[in-house]
This record gives C-alpha cells, sequence and structure tokens, in this order.
C-alpha cells in the first residue's frame, strides 16, 4: 500500500505465539462450507477496455533466460532446524538477461515430511510489499501450515528481490526512521505542510542514495518471473502458491504472466490489480474505518473500553479528540521518543489487523489517556518492525520502493490531496485526513512508475482460489471480488468475520476447504462462504 504511514496489505509480525496473531480462534468456525448465489458474493465489473489486461508472456523460454531456469540450487543448513537455504540467480533486468546485473535472491525451503506422495514445492508469501518470506516460511508457514500440507509438499519461500536477505532496499538510517514516523501527517497549516512535503523528499532521496541500483527493478511483474526462474530450478512444471494479502497481487500477477504453468494457487486477502493508486488508498481508508467499527462496537460493550459507552461513532469522536490532543501535547513513553499523534495511530491501525489484538489495545489506549503511552508505542513499533535495539527491518523502505513502482503515484502534490479530503473523510472520519496526506509518499519518487493498473485475467490456468474476509481492514472484500471475478478461473471463498486474510487464522471451515484444494485439487465451489 502506499501511504506515507506505509499501510502495508499484511501483517508480518509473524511470531505465533507473538501478540497479533494470537487469539484468532475468537473469530473462527468450525461450520462447515456453504455455497451461496454468485450475484449475492460478487459486484458488477465496470467496462473491462477501462483497464489494460495483463497479457501473458511467450511460453517459449527465450535463450537468454534459459542458464537461469537450468541452475542448480545449493542446499546448505541455515541454522534453523528442518530448514535449508540456497540462493537462485535471477537478472537484474528481464530486457537484457546476462548483461552482467544479477540478483542474488535468498530461498529457503522445507521438505516434504510425509506420509504420502509429494506433490511438489509449495511457494508461500506473507504479502507487504516488503515482507520477508523466508521469514514468514521459518516462522510460521513451515512449521504452522496444517500437518498434511507439509507432509505432502515442500515448503519454499524467497525472499522477492529488494526484501529482506535479497539487494534489500535501504533509504535511512535507524535515527532517521524514528523521526521519519513521528512525523505530523494531519497538517494544519501551510508550514506543517510544507514539512510534510520536506520529509517525503528526504525519504526518497535516501532511497535513491542507498539503493539506486536495485530501485529501478523491484517491481511485482518482476518478482512474479523470478517465481518463475525459481521453479524451474526447483523442477516443478507447474507452481503451487499460498499468497497473503499484498502476496494475491504477485500471485495474480504469476498467473497472468504464465497461465499455463500455474498449479494450485491460494490467494488470500486479495488485492484488485484494475484499481489506481488514488482508488486503492481511498478503498483501504474505508477498510480501516469498517474495521474500527467493528472494534468500537465490541468495545463500547466492554467495562474496560476506553472511549466510552456510546455507539462506535460515538467511540470514533472520542478517539479523534484524543488524537488532536496528542498533536498538540504528546505523552511519555519512559524513554527519548513521545507519543504523538502520528504513532497512536499507527498503533490503533496495527491493531486493526487481527481482533487478537483489541484486548491490548484497549489497554493501551487507556494507559495513553491516563499519561504513559508505552503500551501504544509497542503497537506502533510492531507495525514499523523496529526492534528493541532501536533498528528497523527492510520492510518499511521496500515497501514504497514495490508500490511506487508498480503504480503512478496517487497525487501530483497538496493541491490533489486538498480536493481528494472530503472523499478520504467521508471514507473514515477517524482515519481519512492522515490517510489522505499519506497518499502522498510516491509524489516525489525518484523512479518513474513502471507499471498501472491491470485486470488479470489468467486464462487458460486452472481454477484459482480468491479467499476474502468481509471485515479485512488492510484488502477490502470487494477486492476478493473484483478479483475473482476478473480471473477467468477465478473461483470466490468468503470468511463472513473480523481481522487480515484467513486461512490458518482458526476458522475449520477456511482451512478444511483450503486444504482440501491444495492436496486434491478440489477447487470449492464459487461463492462458498464460512461464517
Amino acid at each position: 500500500m502506499q501511504p506515507c504511514r506505509l499501510l502495508r496489505t499484511s501483517w508480518t509480525v509473524l511470531a505465533v505465539a507473538g501478540l497479533l496473531m494470537s487469539g484468532c480462534s475468537s473469530g473462527s468456525s468450525s461450520s462447515t462450507p456453504s455455497a451461496s448465489p454468485k450475484a449475492a458474493n460478487r459486484q458488477p465489473q465496470k467496462k473491462a477496455d477501462a483497464v489494460h489486461v495483463l497479457q501473458p508472456l511467450p511460453a517459449a523460454l527465450p535463450d537468454g533466460l534459459r542458464p537461469y531456469y537450468e541452475q542448480k540450487l545449493r542446499w546448505r543448513e541455515c541454522g534453523i532446524e528442518g530448514f535449508e537455504c540456497a540462493t537462485l540467480k535471477v537478472p537484474m533486468d528481464y530486457a537484457n538477461p546476462g548483461g552482467g546485473r544479477d540478483v542474488k535472491l535468498a530461498v529457503s525451503r522445507r521438505t516434504a515430511s510425509g506420509p504420502g506422495k509429494r506433490l511438489g514445492s509449495l511457494l508461500v508469501n506473507p504479502g507487504g510489499p516488503g515482507g520477508s518470506a523466508i521469514g514468514y516460511l521459518q516462522s510460521y508457514a513451515g512449521i504452522g501450515y496444517p500437518e498434511p500440507v507439509r507432509a505432502r509438499y515442500d515448503m519454499v519461500a524467497v525472499d522477492p528481490r529488494g526484501v529482506a536477505r535479497s539487494a534489500p532496499v535501504t533509504c535511512l538510517s535507524d535515527s532517521q526512521m524514528d523521526a521519519f514516523t513521528q512525523v505530523d501527517q494531519t497538517p494544519d497549516d501551510q508550514k506543517e505542510i510544507d514539512e510534510l512535503v520536506s520529509t517525503f523528499k528526504d525519504f526518497a532521496t535516501g532511497c535513491q542514495d542507498r539503493s539506486g541500483k536495485v530501485l529501478g527493478h523491484v517491481s511485482t511483474i518482476e518478482a512474479a518471473r523470478d517465481m518463475d526462474v525459481l521453479r524451474g530450478a526447483l523442477g516443478d512444471k507447474k507452481l503451487s502458491y499460498v499468497g497473503a494479502s499484498y502476496g494475491t497481487f504477485l500471485g495474480a500477477t504469476y498467473a497472468g504472466l504464465y497461465p499455463t504453468r500455474a498449479g494450485r494457487l491460494v490467494l488470500d486477502g486479495a488485492m484488485d490489480p484494475s484499481l489506481s493508486a488514488l482508488a486503492m488508498n481511498r478503498d483501504q481508508t474505508a477498510g480501516f474505518e469498517t474495521a474500527f467499527t467493528a472494534f468500537a462496537e465490541d468495545c463500547v460493550r466492554r467495562d474496560d473500553c476506553p472511549l466510552g459507552k456510546g455507539t462506535a461513532k460515538d467511540a470514533g469522536r472520542r478517539l479523534q479528540a484524543f488524537f488532536t490532543k496528542l498533536d498538540k501535547d504528546p505523552v511519555s513513553t519512559g524513554e527519548d521518543r513521545k507519543l504523538g499523534e502520528s504513532l497512536a495511530t499507527t498503533a490503533v491501525i496495527a491493531a486493526m489487523y487481527d481482533e487478537g489484538a483489541w484486548t491490548e489495545l484497549r489497554s493501551a489506549l487507556q494507559s495513553a489517556m491516563d499519561g504513559d503511552g508505552a503500551g501504544l508505542l509497542r503497537l506502533a513499533d510492531l507495525y514499523y518492525e523496529r526492534d528493541a535495539d532501536g533498528s528497523y527491518e527492510n520492510l518499511m523502505f521496500a515497501n514504497p520502493a514495490v508500490n511506487c513502482l508498480d503504480l503512478p503515484a496517487a497525487f501530483d502534490g497538496p493541491d490533489d490531496v486538498r480536493k481528494a479530503l472530503a472523499s478520504f473523510r467521508k471514507a473514515s472520519p477517524v482515519f481519512g485526513t492522515g490517510l489522505a496526506w499519506a497518499a502522498m509518499n510516491c509524489t516525489y519518487w525518484p523512479v518513474e512508475a513502471s507499471g498501472r493498473p491491470s485486470r488479470i485475467e489468467a486464462k487458460g490456468a486452472p481454477p484459482i482460489v480468491v479467499v476474502g474476509t468481509t471485515r479485512d481492514p488492510a484488502t477490502p472484500y470487494r477486492w476478493a471480488q473484483a478479483l475473482a471475478n476478473q480471473l477467468g478461473s477465478g473461483t470466490l471463498l468468503t470468511y463472513d468475520g473480523d481481522g487480515h486474510t484467513a486461512y490458518g487464522r482458526g476458522s475449520d471451515c477456511i482451512d478444511s476447504t483450503i486444504n482440501a484444494y491444495l492436496l486434491e485439487g478440489k477447487a470449492p465451489k464459487d461463492g462458498t462462504r464460512c461464517d
């Protein structure tokens, strides 16, 4: 996603025992899937000719790419029991393969544990963009995916170019990143607008200065092409894949480029690739409002709700008033950084990704209102992937690097933001102003966008399972509806619940349906719902 707050489409703090991935069972369902009519689950599409259609690449392998596809991966121990690691070489520029500029991508796997016939490799990606697929594999998917799936597949991950262990993009020092996260994102006057613009420019300049060599080659299309090179190096005829959040865009792009090489693809928490950056940011803003409303409705019924009693709208107004107070008078956190409006807003947004974090959010909000911002700061740090020693992971640099290359910027400057403020505030009274200004983060990007909004049809691909959660904050449900409609073989699986993504988050109905697809090739009936 695009905003300055660098909202992403996946929650990549993945420790299973960690705060935001715990408590998932509160929204689970053990019911069996129910098929509902397509008309009840899908939205009518606008004219297809209004948006570019992603075309497949030629099926024949170009001679210049053959050495990449035929390379032998050298697996080695990588310090985590049960996992192996290797390095995959891909061309920096697919228009000039073998031109002397290659990228080395980090790959990891856990081989199929058995029993049962091996089904090949199952590639996984947690989204972001910028989330480490290897971190996801080693911390969760390789040990936490259902045992029957791990028994039959080699679980495999590659950090996409620009991410984590694969030529990572870097933009700011840790201290600069601390300052960046605290910049006022709801400017009240021209001076504060100028300061925000300067912040965007400095961030972009930092990325160019530190990572200029790769900055123009971290697009989703290039990452999808890398996945096909990996498929070839692994010896798989088809690619089987589970992608979450932004990982759905990556997986759908793969299917669009290589429909005849697509195997069993699960796209969970789907994105709509046909949207402009402006539409995508505005939709996500509405998604966070939907999630906050669900949180607020739950909160106001509880005795410990820091936002008081009444309606969800009442709670939203009280939260807005608290943010305004923090804008003028930040509270202490027990360390050098104080909790101002920007960090507090990020903390609340972070907790919207998983309803298991609502208890922690209530407690942290109450403490902050009492003058102790440590709890909310912790939530914001988890979101930004800031470690206890003050260092930041690469996600918050890779995220805009990919986004700003994939789509032209949402806004050309502050005047455009001002014109759009009303629509963002309508989408979210609580978050709209900040997220409108945040969507200006690609405006001053040093590399011109190489992508554009595109329908992905993937004609000729086998059934592709698209999963949508009805109250997903980061990837609104209608995006799943749209992607399932675009894909020629898309089948929509719906989870009626809260939180971001659905597979492996506590719903027996969702998990058993996806497991049957991965293990037996049985795609659910289009329109299947898990309540």
